[in-house]
This record gives C-alpha cells, sequence and structure tokens, in this order.
C-alpha cells in the first residue's frame, strides 16, 4: 500500500483514496511528504544535492515548494516498525525540543520510503568547521570552540536528563553535530537510535557508533547506557582543542588514535602540544581545564565517568580538576583486542569471549567525588 500524505497525520491516505485507519496521531509539530514532493524538492535526488551521509543514510539539500530551505534524510534501512509505529515515534522525536538539538520538521511515509525532514543549518556539521572534511573550514577560535562543546553538551544533557523517556543519542561525533550561521550548535540525528532496531547499525550487527568515539564497555559487550553517549562526548572535546579527526587520524611513531595520543602528552607533560596549530591565541588554564574534562568523560569504567549535568558543570566554571583521580582511558579497536584497554584487564576465553576487569570501581555518584573544586 502507498501513501500520499500531506499537512497532517489526520490527511493520510492510501492509492485507493481511501483514508488510512489508525494514522489519526494528534500533533502540530510535525508535517507528512509525500515522496514526490520531496523528490521535486531535491531536483529528483540529484548528486549535486548530497550534503552529507553516513550508517543510517545519504542526506540531500532541498527546498519546498513554499520556498523553505530543508535538509532531507533518506533512510538506508526500512525500520522493522509498523507505519502506524513508525509515525507515533516521529511523534514523540518532534516533541523533543532544545535550542541545541536539530529541529525535526517532517516525514514520509510512502511504500519502502524512509524519509525525515529536518531543519537546515548552513554551516552544515561541525566535522566541515572544524576537520575541513567539506568545503573550505569555518574559522574558530577558542570562543567559539569552547561554546561549541558547551552547547553540545547542554542539548546532550537535554536528551539524558529531560527527554521523556530518555535518549541515548549513541552516535555523537563532529558530523553529528551541526553549526548554524551563528556557530549555534545543533545535535543531528539523535531519533534515529529509537527509530531503528538494533540490528540496524553503523558498525556490526550488535553495536551502533562510529569507530574512534566508541566507549568499550559497548564496543566489547553491548552494554549500552548514558555512560557511552558521555565517553563519545569526552571524544568530541579532544577533537574541538585538538583540530584533529579521532576515526580518521593517527599520532606518533605507534599510530595512536586521539585519545592514545592526548593521553600520552598527558603523562610527558606537554598537553598543551595537544592544541590545534590554528589557535594561535587561547587562555592556557581553561583549554587544559576542558581536556581534563575530557579525560573524566572517557575513564575506562563507565561508572567513573560524570553524567552530563555534571560535565556542564566542570565546563562552565573556573574550578581546579583534581588528576590524580584521573586513570587510563579506554580505547577500543576492533579486531586487535592487543592494542585496547578497558580497565586493568581485557582477556579472551578459549571460546573467543572477551572479558573485562575493572580495578577501579567507586562510583561516580557526585561533582565532588572526582573533582576537587577550588575557585581560582
Amino acid at each position: 500500500m502507498t501513501f500520499s500524505c500531506f499537512g497532517s497525520f489526520r490527511q493520510c491516505k492510501d492509492n485507493r483514496g481511501t483514508q488510512v485507519q489508525g494514522l489519526e496521531i494528534a500533533t502540530n509539530n510535525v508535517r507528512l511528504f509525500s515522496y514526490n514532493s520531496l523528490r521535486s524538492a531535491t531536483e529528483n535526488f540529484h548528486p549535486s544535492k548530497k550534503i552529507g551521509g553516513g550508517g543510517f543514510g545519504v542526506v540531500y539539500k532541498g527546498v519546498l515548494r513554499d520556498g523553505r530551505t530543508v535538509a532531507i534524510k533518506c533512510l538506508s534501512a526500512e525500520s522493522k516498525q509498523g507505519t502506524s509505529e513508525f509515525l507515533t515515534e516521529i511523534n514523540m522525536i518532534s516533541n523533543t525540543r532544545h535550542p541545541n538539538l536539530v529541529q525535526l520538521i517532517g516525514c514520509c511515509v510512502e511504500g519502502v520510503h524512509r524519509i525525515l525532514v529536518y531543519e537546515y543549518l548552513e554551516n552544515n556539521s561541525l566535522a566541515s568547521a572544524l576537520l575541513g572534511s567539506k568545503g573550505k573550514p569555518v574559522p574558530l577560535n577558542w570562543t567559539k570552540r569552547a561554546a561549541i562543546c558547551l552547547g553540545t553538551a547542554s542539548g546532550l544533557a537535554f536528551l539524558h536528563e529531560e527527554a521523556q523517556p530518555p535518549i541515548v543519542h549513541r552516535d555523537i561525533k563532529a558530523s553529528n553535530v551541526l553549526i548554524d550561521e551563528n556557530l549555534h550548535p545543533k545535535i543531528g540525528d539523535f531519533g534515529l537510535a529509537k527509530l531503528f532496531p538494533d540490528n540496524i547499525t553503523h558498525v556490526s550487527t550488535r553495536v551502533a557508533g562510529t569507530i574512534g568515539y566508541l566507549a568499550p564497555e559497548y564496543a566489547l559487550l553491548g552494554q549500552l547506557t548514558k555512560k557511552a553517549d558521555v565517553y563519545s562526548f569526552g571524544v568530541l572535546i579532544l577533537e574541538i582543542v585538538s583540530g584533529s579527526s579521532s576515526s580518521n587520524a593517527a599520532f606518533g611513531e605507534d599510530l595512536l588514535i586521539l585519545v592514545e595520543w592526548a593521553w600520552k602528552l598527558r603523562e610527558e607533560g606537554r598537553l598543551l602540544d595537544l592544541v590545534d596549530p590554528e589557535l594561535t591565541e587561547y587562555p592556557e588554564a581553561e583549554v587544559l581545564r576542558f581536556i581534563k574534562v575530557a579525560f573524566f568523560c572517557i575513564q575506562s569504567a563507565y561508572n567513573q565517568r560524570p553524567n552530563m549535568k555534571q560535565v556542564i558543570e566542570m565546563l562552565s566554571k573556573e574550578v581546579k580538576l583534581n588528576g590524580k583521580l584521573l586513570t587510563k582511558p579506554g580505547v577500543y579497536r576492533p579486531h586487535s583486542s592487543k592494542r585496547s584497554s578497558y580497565g586493568s584487564n581485557i582477556t579472551t576465553s578459549s571460546k573467543g569471549k572477551k572479558s573485562v576487569t575493572s580495578t577501579n570501581t567507586t562510583d561516580f555518584h557526585s561533582f565532588q567525588s572526582v573533582s576537587e573544586v577550588v575557585p581560582r
């Protein structure tokens, strides 16, 4: 059955012109688009209109009939949910609104097509602006980078603590943080974890995410909690400070990934060597504090990581963080358990099953338990 939907959920009809039962979902926040209208908006999904893509689909720039420019994401796999259930999830996500979340405008559920329509942000993604992965990089001084860190943390904290039900993003990374014309950050794709079953992923048939950002307990054992997002956010801070990609760059003679390189610089007492060479002027004390916050976020044991509200507090206040409480970060390297670290040990049994042993199991109950708060 093919659906042609315009305006609101109450006006959905099938290809015989019959009102479809079960799709009357009360909402004023999201529109249903026909496939033909989105095809027209993108000039038949012309390659020149493509502005991004990833494990969940391809994104096109489109112009609607009313002249509004939007980002149109064609999902690469069909959800196992029925149409009514899919639209119910869309309705819930459309009600999840925050200044640091990309706004979902509408969707298309027609035949096999599952398409999401988002607000369009002029400067594309943080990956494009910071790492120069697409087009001309946007100049980002330290003040702008710090604001992007805080804004992204605020959006993630909302998903974890205020959204109902709470949402674990599962794929926090620079290409999923979009920035508007004022360099205001907005987290994208925050609803895809709910719209897709667990077996529709980026990395394997079990774990969703991107290499370089994956928390080890999630990558190795499939243990998904909010703290997996916290880990990814810690990696993102290191990228913003260094201007280097966690998933594509290697450092030093040992070809270390970004997390490993940052920790090595800490051990050698030269953390400021991590700072992007393009940052010719920056407040050293504040930059060092941001790096230390990143280290707290990427602790091996997930219960040693702060929650996102605590992260915001550490980023936004001039406090002295007790670096003595830090332990070596957890690192996930696919197909190479010898180069991975999690707590004190990662072992492989005769049956190939990985087991994890952590030397530190103290819960991260409060900000005071992991940081020494001292006004400067």
